[in-house]
């Protein structure tokens, strides 16, 4: 049977982490326990996981370096649970009480993505540093965090608010969700929190509105409960929060909670943005920003050649503009380039920030995926392509608009596979499904 651990426990007893790792395992995030430090680093020497949670009680002064250098070169994100407010400084989360498996879940995942993400920002400045050009994070990050506070100013809700101030947080209160929406589109945030109060509807009716929105859907919003008991986690997680405090957590934790939410969605932003301010640059493709076939074929085998290092996966998908009478009448006409920019920046923007997207011929489209299965991979490109599929794009006067459909091949890295021939293959799989 093949070994398919995610996340390494690093506990001495069950006691205190025994739940939740049979809840991790329940929700598809397999784990491998290790008794001790030494059989920690092991594991993860042997094997590619994506995390690890580590009981404070096995937590000693070099335990998160010694982890982090045994999964070297992969990054690897650390939670540490039942450690006392302030006592963990070097992991990237630390918790008083085992969180529930779903919120533990999701908090992993975006552990996980945002490691992802800072590899291939790395990756993608040395492909443009051997061209010259400098691509740097910049300064949106060194300004203070920006937090929504919505709900009734309370006493356990203030105390919050203050406990953000105090660790240089701009927060910006809004009473209700009317205010809570009119600030949101006035200007960005780093993170919300929405306080539970006696009735969670006006919570509710605020993350149902955020998740609705493309703009503000990705701001990660955290639920302070009054109450214990007041509502299932598994409901509220399953509504978009990325982490909910309960009525027993203190508030300094809650803050440094939603601290961590708010810095890595700021981080995941600032990449982004780094990322999108080559596509004027005269190395892209004019028409769409995206990479060139050349650029490309550079930066997949950087990208490859990490993969391999990381023992990660690696996968490829060619999205190609599909033949139809409409199509052929747009591309007659002119229509279907003038439609090239509009369809370049939908791809760039409906892609993850860690995956690179191609124009490798006129009608002709590739993804670099890292840490994606074959299957995955292709599920997300066939996402993209039915979301471009609704777009109806002007074909010229006394014509009807029309829309430009995809076909789709995809393929996954294999052992000492070159990235030349793993392009190759995802053509080949475009071909083969479109005879």
């Amino acid at each position: 049977m093949a070994f398919d651990a995610r996340v390494l426990i690093l506990a001495a007893q069950d006691g205190r982490l025994g739940p939740l790792v049979a809840g991790l395992d329940a929700l598809g995030w397999t784990t491998v326990t290790a008794r001790d430090l030494t059989s920690a680093e092991a594991v993860l020497q042997d094997f590619p996981l994506d995390a690890a949670v580590v009981d404070f009680d096995s937590l000693t002064d070099d335990v998160v370096a010694r982890l982090r250098s045994a999964a070297e070169p992969r990054s690897l994100p650390i939670m540490v649970v039942g450690a006392p407010r302030g006592s963990v400084m070097d992991a990237d989360l630390a918790v008083t009480l085992p969180p529930h498996p779903a919120q533990a879940a999701l908090r992993l995942e975006q552990m996980t993505r945002a490691a992802i993400a800072e590899e291939e920002f790395h990756l993608r400045r040395a492909t443009f540093a051997a061209r010259g050009i400098d691509l740097e994070a910049g300064g949106d990050e060194r300004a203070p965090l920006r937090v929504l506070a919505a709900g009734v100013a309370e006493r356990r809700f203030l105390a919050l608010s203050n406990a953000l101030t105090a660790s240089g947080v701009e927060v910006v209160a809004a009473p209700t969700p009317y205010t809570a929406f009119d600030y949101l589109h006035e200007s960005p945030f780093d993170a919300a929190v929405l306080w539970g109060a006696k009735d969670h509807a006006p919570a509710l009716s605020i993350a149902s509105g955020m998740k609705r929105n493309t703009r503000l859907y990705h701001i990660p919003l955290m639920l302070y409960l009054r109450d214990g008991n007041e509502i299932g986690l598994d409901e509220l997680f399953n509504r978009g929060f990325a982490d909910v405090a309960t009525a027993d957590t203190p508030e300094d934790e809650t803050a440094e909670r939603l601290l961590a939410l708010a810095g890595s969605h700021r981080r995941h932003l600032t990449i982004r943005k780094a990322l999108d301010s080559v596509r004027a640059l005269a190395e892209m493709d004019a028409s769409t920003g995206l990479f060139t076939p050349e650029l490309f074929a550079a930066h997949l085998a950087r990208v490859a050649d990490a993969s391999r290092a990381r023992r990660r996966p690696l996968s490829v998908c060619v999205l190609r503009v599909k033949e139809n009478e409409a199509v052929a009448g747009a591309r007659q006409g002119g229509w279907l380039d003038r439609a090239m920019p509009q369809i370049g920046a939908m791809v760039s923007r409906l892609v993850r920030v860690e995956d690179t997207p191609a124009r490798l011929a006129k009608e002709v489209f590739a993804l670099a995926l890292p840490a994606t299965r074959g299957e995955a991979a292709r599920l997300a490109a066939e996402r993209i392509a039915a979301v471009i599929g609704c777009t109806a794009f002007d074909a010229g006067p006394d014509r009807s608009p029309f829309v430009a459909e995809f076909d789709v091949g995809a393929a996954e890295m294999q052992p000492n596979e070159s990235a030349a021939a793993l392009l190759e293959r995802a053509s080949a799989d475009l071909f083969d499904k479109t005879r």
